[in-house]
């Protein structure tokens, strides 16, 4: 009988290409990896795996079993969940990644209105962005992600993932909320702006590289005088009047005094849930998947 553990191994090690990165993936070590593969080889009596020096990587066989393997998981998690149910309304560890701006006016609103209509559902939340959530739903590590991208950026369609549309965001001028009424009113030409001090993320985060390529495109590179991690600190920055920024309005929160002002021809971006689409047979997952959606509409 084939172990389901196993064949999680196996499936994250198509996915991961390395013994090492499954290790990390799953907290063991690379040596307990590679002796469970290897007895799974074992009860399988089927050459999974091929040798090319000290790694190791997927034959035919094992390419069949690990697509099998997925199906398998799925079905051993809703019959699980199919279980429960019988007995009660629904419930389970439901686990959602989301993007740092989506937490305040979606995601936890969410997960409270979840904890008064089904308290039997356990949600585990991780903060990560696109690049990371989504392969991480496609890897079984997340049963759902609250993601987003811009029309220039898009990301291609995978059959395995259903995309559930939640909201629209537009990129907005962020300023400290004192500047003198006179001095920027109506939409703003970026163009304009060319001489301000900026604040961004670390460059490689999303929405930094977005706001400076917006910049470039107006036709300046902007004079950045500080980088943040998170938002709120980026935010205490523009509030104090030392820069300005570019960000889509969800990530602006009304704690901070700043002001935001629309863009000529504003990039916007398309906020959704991504998730397995077998996962979805989930009813706890449907609950919160349900709940998600609805704070969208409203935030």
């Amino acid at each position: 009988m084939l172990n389901p553990w196993r064949l999680r191994l196996l499936h994250q090690l198509h996915l991961l290409g390395t013994v090492r990165a499954v290790a990390e993936a799953t907290h063991m070590s690379p040596s307990s990896v590679s002796q469970q593969l290897a007895t799974l080889e074992t009860e399988t009596k089927a050459q999974l795996f091929e040798r090319t020096g000290r790694r190791i990587r997927l034959t035919p066989a094992g390419v069949t079993l690990a697509g099998h393997a997925s199906d398998i998981l799925d079905r051993i998690a809703t019959a699980e969940a199919d279980l429960a149910g019988l007995y009660s309304e629904a419930t389970g560890v439901v686990r959602v990644a989301a993007f740092t701006s989506a937490f305040h006016d979606i995601v936890v609103p969410a997960v409270t209105d979840l904890a008064t209509e089904h308290p039997r559902i356990s949600v585990r939340l991780t903060e990560a962005e696109p690049v990371v959530s989504r392969p991480a739903v496609q890897r079984g590590e997340v049963d759902v992600a609250v993601c987003a991208d811009f029309p220039d950026a898009p990301v291609p369609p995978d059959a395995d993932l259903a995309r559930l549309p939640l909201t629209g965001d537009r990129v907005v001028l962020v300023t400290a909320r004192d500047t003198p009424p006179g001095q920027r009113a109506g939409r703003v030409d970026l163009a304009s702006l060319a001489d301000e001090p900026w604040a961004f993320e670390h460059p490689g985060a999303h929405l930094a590289d977005l706001a400076e390529r917006l910049c470039r495109r107006a036709g300046f590179t902007p004079t950045t005088v500080a980088r943040f991690e998170s938002h709120g600190t980026l935010l205490n920055h523009v509030e104090a009047g030392l820069s300005i920024t570019l960000l889509p309005l969800l990530a602006v929160h009304d704690r901070y005094a700043v002001r935001t002002l629309d863009l000529v021809d504003p990039p916007r971006r398309d906020i959704h849930l991504v998730t397995r689409r077998p996962t979805l047979d989930r009813a706890a997952v449907q609950a919160v998947v349900e709940a998600i959606r609805h704070r969208a509409r409203s935030a």
